[in-house]
């Protein structure tokens, strides 16, 4: 886990995640192959934007909305998977796998940033950005079993 020397500093490293999440999401969008798919992965850029964007502000003005946020159900489908490679002519299952993995992952960053945390005010922005992916989790999770479980 990478250490960081300044509470900016940890800022820019999530501000940089948020943009990478964006860029992903994106290119999923893009390679979609239907609308229903497509739209689904533009809303998640607007919601990684969304993130960015808090933290940009966060950094900017020194103040944060203080959210208290609740349990996130794991149906822990992803903790089953296989990994799948990124590809541009991936199939709807590799792609909500995929998506699985990368929430998880930047649900425990967020997690992990929290616990290095220097003060109170910026751990629990991570767990309230920590709770948000674990929501995002729980999309795709729920997704892939109503359309992809349930059809196996």
């Amino acid at each position: 886990m990478k250490y960081f020397n300044s509470i900016n500093e940890t800022l820019d490293f999530a501000i940089e995640q948020e943009q990478i999440a964006v860029d992903f999401y994106s290119k999923l969008a893009k390679n979609a192959k239907s609308n229903d798919l497509k739209q689904i992965f533009l809303d998640f850029v607007k919601e990684e934007m969304g993130h960015k964007i808090k933290l940009q502000n966060i950094k900017k003005e020194g103040v944060f909305n203080n959210e208290n946020p609740k349990e996130v159900l794991d149906l822990k489908i992803s903790d089953y998977l296989v990994s799948v490679k990124s590809s541009s002519d991936m199939s709807y299952q590799d792609t909500l796998i995929i998506a699985m993995k990368r929430e998880k992952a930047a649900y425990k960053l967020y997690n992990n940033l929290a616990a290095m945390a220097p003060n109170e005010e910026l751990k629990s922005i991570f767990k309230n950005l920590a709770f948000e992916e674990a929501n995002h989790k729980l999309q795709f999770e729920t997704e892939y079993d109503e359309h992809i479980l349930k059809d196996n």
